[in-house]
């Protein structure tokens, strides 16, 4: 009886863990139809999507930077702090420039080749051991996101590759989060990036024409600041609820979310060759995330 008691708690955060991981899955995915019909329908353009979207999910943060303190910005660090917002702000914007060209399934493909980006990066810059198991999965998904994107057809754009670029910020971004974790508590870092965004994000708007939201972009803008803040925070229950080597496989989710949600409202039809490169990087990906559990 002892036994079926402490396995039952340990089984009940697995599930909730799972279940945070695939709402904020499903808050992202609405988040990405929001910004794309921005964009594509409304024509507010991504500078001002961003710091407009990152403000507001500033204020509606606000409850937890008052509960964290000002001791939570005293660092000594704030150099890499800088860097890395600037990395996620201009991955912000190159993944909304990309999708106001590209359709939602092949932009959601094309930016999980982040993850291999972080390989190849904590190799370089960091110094971890990357093994031959880590190569062959970066190479499988690199080879999955050429599929998707056939540069070698006459329908390539150059367009396509802003995901891909987004990718590669947000995996620099993650490779200075990485580093700050072993100096600084999660609350510094979580604190630094709220607290610096949306002033970076308010100056690459200015530079490239402000704008103020009115009628139906401010609602959907509020929307996206409000879906911004809830992604977050699921993403935050669902690492503290479980293991993330366990929660992580969930997050792959996101494809066919995004290719639900772009057939939905956009009456984007995927083509055939999206399945072979996606089913590539998410191989890649559960393969990286098995061996890195077992290990």
């Amino acid at each position: 009886m002892t036994q079926s008691r402490s396995v039952l708690p340990t089984r009940s955060r697995a599930v909730a863990g799972a279940a945070y991981m695939v709402a904020a899955g499903v808050a992202f995915a609405a988040l990405n139809v929001i910004t794309q019909w921005l964009a594509m329908n409304l024509h507010v353009s991504a500078s001002s999507t961003a710091f407009w979207q990152y403000g507001f999910a500033l204020v509606l943060s606000l409850p937890l930077l008052a509960k964290l303190g000002l001791r939570a910005m005293k660092t000594r660090y704030w150099l890499r702090h800088v860097v890395r917002v600037l990395l996620a702000a201009l991955g912000v914007q190159t993944w909304l420039l990309g999708l106001a060209t590209v359709p939602i399934w092949q932009a959601i493909a094309l930016v999980m080749t982040s993850p291999f980006f972080v390989i190849i990066g904590a190799r370089l810059f960091l110094g971890e051991a990357v093994g031959l198991h880590r190569w062959l999965a970066a190479s499988a998904g690199f080879i999955g996101a050429m599929i998707i994107l056939q540069p070698w057809s006459e329908s390539f754009a150059w367009a396509a590759l802003l995901p891909v670029l987004s990718a590669l910020l947000w995996g620099g971004s993650s490779l200075i989060m990485k580093n700050l974790t072993h100096h600084e508590p999660p609350e510094a870092v979580t604190v630094w990036l709220l607290v610096l965004l949306t002033p970076v994000n308010a100056v690459l708007a200015a530079g490239s024409g402000f704008e103020l939201p009115q009628g139906q972009a401010l609602v959907l803008l509020l929307a996206a600041g409000f879906l911004t803040a809830l992604g977050q925070y699921l993403l935050t229950l669902a690492y503290n609820a479980a293991d993330a080597a366990y929660v992580q496989p969930f997050d792959d989710l996101k494809l066919p979310l995004n290719v639900l949600a772009g057939w939905a409202v956009f009456g984007y039809a995927p083509s055939g060759y999206l399945w072979i490169g996606a089913l590539l990087i998410l191989a890649a990906s559960l393969s990286l995330m098995l061996r890195e559990a077992r290990r």
